[in-house]
């Protein structure tokens, strides 16, 4: 596999998972089969930022959109794009924008769709985290201790056939379900 299709892998990959806070450099690198070091340096050789870089800025272009367009805390927009850190995230966003999360939202919001009442978007997002954690307490209440798997991301999980997903594959298509029967 070329280099810069490797880099694309890790990128589509970063794409793919940007709100997840676990996303690191090693699990990224790892996507385009390189040490942590090797790919940082080949990452920005090819899109001109480092990978911390463009995580941030795929983050903080996901929370303009949410402060904008959903009733959510600036608190939980931060944690719905993924930084545990609402200081880091408040300073980050300052920097891109100019503006702080508060002062973005109300010099932007009223410019476009009506707000998302803050329950659809945290439904949309993966549900509540105040609630899962409830229900694990409840479960380990009332059930047996038991080991936990780690968590698995789209990050950390090898895709089956990464060929498959740039359309050059041995030509093999799934078959339409759209298709009308006879």
């Amino acid at each position: 596999m070329d280099k810069v299709r490797q880099i694309r892998l890790a990128k589509d990959a970063m794409d793919r998972d940007w709100a997840d806070p676990g996303l690191d450099l090693d699990a990224v690198a790892a996507h385009a089969g390189y040490s942590r070091f090797h790919f940082l340096r080949a990452f920005k050789e090819a899109y001109g930022e480092t990978p911390g870089q463009y995580l941030t800025h795929r983050r903080i272009e996901r929370a303009e959109e949410m402060l904008r367009g959903a009733d959510l805390s600036v608190t939980e927009i931060c944690h719905l794009v993924g930084f545990s850190s609402l200081g880091t995230f408040s300073a980050r966003f300052k920097a891109r924008t100019g503006l702080t999360p508060s002062e973005y939202r109300t010099r932007h919001v009223g410019r476009g769709a009506a707000l998302i009442p803050g329950c659809y978007a945290m439904l949309w997002a993966g549900g509540f985290p105040t609630t899962r954690a409830a229900e694990r307490t409840t479960k380990r209440t009332t059930q047996a201790p038991a080991k936990r798997p780690p968590k698995r991301t789209a990050t950390l999980e090898k895709r089956p056939d990464p060929a498959a997903a740039y359309g050059d594959g041995d030509g093999d298509e799934p078959p339409d379900d759209r298709r009308a029967e006879p």
